[in-house]
């Protein structure tokens, strides 16, 4: 059940953020599905591993699949199904509470908020990359596909 609220809420924020962010209408519910789809990965990845750095790359390369898949069905630009789905994932609290941390004094705090944001950015970073790798295989293979079909 747990899960499930978790999607509902990630679902409606994605699509809260894309709507702010002026995506196509067509493109708001698949923006929501990967949103949502992605933050529930995170979240089931986090309670398995307690890793931030595996759970936001399970997310980002579910955030990739789903986006490029959805944006290929929807016609839209593979960034207007992205930047709503990231919504979740950005560690702009983190980093906040550490320049919060800086600001007032606390060195040690605010180095490890730093190290943590930081770490979140590569994770997402090598998530998107990984997706893509697949993304272009499978289109590269497609293609092989297609002109193998139309040489016969």
């Amino acid at each position: 059940m747990t899960y499930l609220i978790q999607f509902i809420i990630s679902f409606a924020s994605t699509v809260g953020f894309g709507i702010i962010t002026n995506i196509p209408r067509r493109a708001l519910p698949t923006a929501g599905l990967t949103g949502g789809t992605a933050w529930t990965c995170y979240i089931f990845v986090q309670h398995l591993h307690a890793n931030v750095f595996l759970a936001n790359m399970a997310a980002a390369i579910i955030i990739g699949l789903l986006g490029n898949w959805f944006a290929i069905r929807k016609r839209v630009p593979v960034n207007m199904i992205y930047i709503p789905s990231l919504v979740s994932l950005v560690p702009g609290g983190t980093i906040y509470l550490a320049m919060k941390n800086f600001s007032l004094g606390h060195y040690a705090n605010a180095q490890a908020g730093v190290i943590t944001t930081v770490t979140i950015a590569v994770a997402l970073a090598v998530g998107f990359v990984l997706a893509e790798v697949v993304v272009r295989q499978i289109k590269q293979h497609l293609r092989n596909r297609q002109q193998d079909s139309l040489a016969r």
